[in-house]
């Protein structure tokens, strides 16, 4: 029995005298003690947790070199390799997790949303419940600070920019015709159905140099990683049907949309401007298959659209009207790849083609034109920590155009260009902090066109004021190519050039945003030319420039009334410009001086109705009147539209939808078209240029089938 107890003392004395102790005090950067971080030995039970004080002390039977880790909440993980004997009086530091929610962020010229970014101007299903926008990405995006209101158009004219200045992305593959065709006086929608997508970002500026050939804005939007289940959606509407479908299997989905859409009834109900031959008639179908893998996810996406009309519209300088018809075919195919390569790379890949076909016959002449453009790009990121992450790519574009014209005179003359460019871009994101943080970047673009190398340097600043708000600056150079209706004449000039500077003020907290921003723009070598419109003997050059200046405000409110959410947006823009066949630097006549919107939305339980309303207001834009002396010498009158929205839940999955356009049928004048000759006073007489309604009524009756039988559109409208 006394050997037995011998041995045991024996063994436990060995053991103890085998035992380290590993001990030290945690400290945040600024030197202030953490409590309740966890320290331990990595691929064992041994460690502890800091007291009040910081310090932490705990005893192993390990041996030689070890990892000892210590993490907290917020903050970085910190790893030490080595050997046991030396962990004794240890002074550890933990920086700031910059990946927190609370961290900075790189935000100057951006509006984002989706359900992965931090700070959400928009919300993806904003684009289909504000009361204006029908459904359009564009029209919910024109209810933003930064965007001017151009009723007649219907694209984005951003910060002093024309429309061509903005470039469409989707799944980052550019899109080369994101407008359905349309005629004089009469806005345009994006081709896409919103349903397919749950990420927005729109940058009115100091955009990334991931992205170019735009001069003004980029528009990115996603489509849905993943559909959380299988469902089928109906729609019938005043103007058309919808119908679509999700199937999703273990690794792999597939949605399908297609629609019909007929303004033949529609007219013949209201009342209408022009004089239609032939109604707007449009067929269009989507579909986007994921698949993921092992280590990432591949998409491929592809939409068509065939639209045709024919009308007459009143013409001051023809009294039969002038005649208008375009048959439109348009396809596009987008395919993707995004995975991870090992812990710290990923990679991205993908491809884009687009053909569009155009018929047009206006007045005595006729158009064909077909373009074929493709878009490839491999883009690599390696995080190399949390505070540094570097971005290397490069991408190609690739545009053949060609048209052929007839009239009386002319028969079948032939035109057209190839627009071949390549790219390289760098960036960086570097974290100093938390509350500081840089992006920079550095992109190159070589134009086969024009046999030129362009440099573009871009640069972002972000910090944190507060716990709930930051200020941020942005930089960047941008280039563009001038157009098809410049190209397909002329290929002897140059990219066209903006410099942007942004600083921008944003407050977020408890489901409230502030944004205020002002920013000033220059442009150079803008194309310049010496015909009413361009045409073969029509002289080009690049002297053309210009300037925007101006302040934006956002502010976003959903808690301060229940049930209620909206936002108000205000824009002031100076802008002036020197470009086409302007003879002096003029403020352009796409271009308004205040830009006011406010958007309100307010559920009902007791009507089980969600109610919306949206109202813009626009200071006139200028026109030039040829009875006074001057170009661009007058405006026209301020722009007023209210309009609102009803949705009304039959049963869970049967809902019924209302919207009225300029409900209070407000006489917008977009501007004036002038006779071409004077009267026998002298005096040029004009004609005003209206939309073809002055209201617009949409109603339509979507029922949602889904597994859960509880699914419906009611956020989707």
């Amino acid at each position: 029995m006394k050997t037995i107890l011998t041995s045991l003392i024996v063994l436990i004395s060995i053991q103890l005298s085998a035992q380290k102790t590993i001990n030290g005090t945690v400290y945040t950067m600024k030197n202030t003690p953490i409590m309740g971080a966890n320290v331990y030995l990595e691929g064992t039970y041994d460690g502890g947790t800091t007291d009040e004080h910081g310090n932490f002390s705990f005893k192993t039977t390990e041996k030689g070199s070890q990892t000892l880790i210590v993490s907290y909440v917020s903050y970085e993980t910190y790893t030490m390799v080595g050997d046991i004997s030396f962990m004794k009086d240890l002074s550890i530091k933990l920086r700031e997790d910059v990946n927190t929610l609370d961290a900075v962020v790189l935000s100057a010229g951006t509006f984002s949303a989706g359900d992965n970014s931090k700070v959400n101007v928009l919300k993806p299903l904003d684009v289909v419940t504000t009361a204006s926008a029908l459904g359009d990405f564009v029209g919910a995006l024109q209810t933003l600070p930064g965007t001017t209101t151009v009723a007649e158009d219907g694209r984005l004219f951003v910060r002093g920019g024309d429309a061509n200045e903005t470039q469409i992305f989707i799944d980052g593959i550019r899109v080369f015709t994101p407008y359905t065709p349309t005629t004089n006086n009469a806005p345009t929608r994006g081709r896409y159905s919103p349903f397919l997508f749950d990420g927005i970002t729109f940058s009115t500026g100091g955009y990334s140099a991931e992205f170019g050939q735009a001069l003004s804005s980029v528009l990115l939007l996603n489509t849905i990683d993943e559909p959380d289940q299988e469902k089928t959606d109906i729609g019938i509407m005043s103007v058309g049907a919808t119908i679509g479908n999700t199937q999703k299997w273990e690794k792999s989905s597939l949605s399908v949309n297609a629609s019909y859409i007929n303004l033949a009834p529609y007219n013949a109900i209201f009342t209408n401007r022009n004089d239609w031959i032939k109604p707007y008639e449009t067929v269009s179908g989507e579909a986007v298959l994921r698949k993921k893998t092992d280590n990432g996810l591949f998409k491929l996406y592809g939409a068509f659209d065939v639209t045709n009309f024919e009308l007459t519209q009143e013409d001051i300088n023809i009294s039969e009207g002038a005649y208008f018809k375009l048959n439109n075919n348009n396809v596009y195919v987008n395919g993707s790849y995004q995975g991870a390569l090992n812990d710290t790379w990923s990679l991205f890949g993908g491809l884009s083609y687009t053909h569009a076909k155009n018929n047009l016959n206006i007045i005595e002449s006729d158009v064909d034109n077909i373009e074929n453009s493709l878009h490839g790009k491999l883009k690599f990121k390696n995080r190399i920590s949390n505070r540094f992450k570097l971005y290397f790519g490069a991408e190609y574009f690739a545009t053949d155009f060609d048209e052929s014209y007839s009239d009386a005179s002319i028969n079948n003359a032939k035109y057209g260009y190839n627009n071949n460019i390549a790219a390289v871009f760098a960036e960086a994101d570097i974290f100093i902090s938390k509350n500081l943080a840089f992006k920079s970047g550095l992109r190159g673009e070589y134009s086969e066109l024009f046999k030129d190398f362009t440099l573009a340097p871009r640069l972002s600043l972000a910090y944190k004021t507060s716990a709930k708000s930051q200020v941020s600056l942005a930089y960047g150079n941008f280039y563009q190519n001038p157009t098809s209706n410049v190209l397909k004449f002329n290929q002897d000039l140059k990219a066209q050039n903006t410099s942007h500077y942004i600083f921008n003020y944003q407050y977020n907290a408890d489901r409230r945003l502030f944004r205020a921003e002002a920013y000033y723009k220059k442009y150079d070598h803008l194309v310049k030319y010496d015909s009413e419109f361009t045409n073969f003997n029509t002289n080009f050059n690049n002297n053309g420039s210009g300037f925007a200046r101006g302040i934006d405000f956002f502010w976003r409110d959903s808690k301060s009334i229940k049930n209620v959410d909206y936002w108000l947006s205000y824009s002031f823009l100076d802008t002036e410009r020197d470009y086409k066949n302007y003879p002096v630097k003029s403020q352009p006549n796409f271009a308004n001086t205040h830009n006011l919107s406010v958007v309100g939305k307010y559920w009902v339980d007791k009507w089980k109705s969600q109610i919306g309303f949206s109202y813009a207001l626009a200071s006139g834009r200028t026109y030039t009147n040829p009875n006074e002396p001057g170009f661009l010498n007058n405006k026209t009158k301020p722009y007023n539209s209210l309009s609102i929205n009803w949705a009304y839940l039959i049963s869970p999955q049967k809902i019924l939808y209302a919207s009225v356009n300029n409900a209070l049928g407000f006489r917008n004048i977009n501007g004036y078209q002038y006779a071409n000759t004077p009267d026998l006073n002298g005096h040029f007489n004009r004609r005003a240029l209206q939309p073809s309604v002055d209201q617009f009524f949409f109603v339509g009756f979507f029922w949602t089938i889904s597994e859960d039988k509880k699914s419906n559109q009611l956020d989707n409208l």
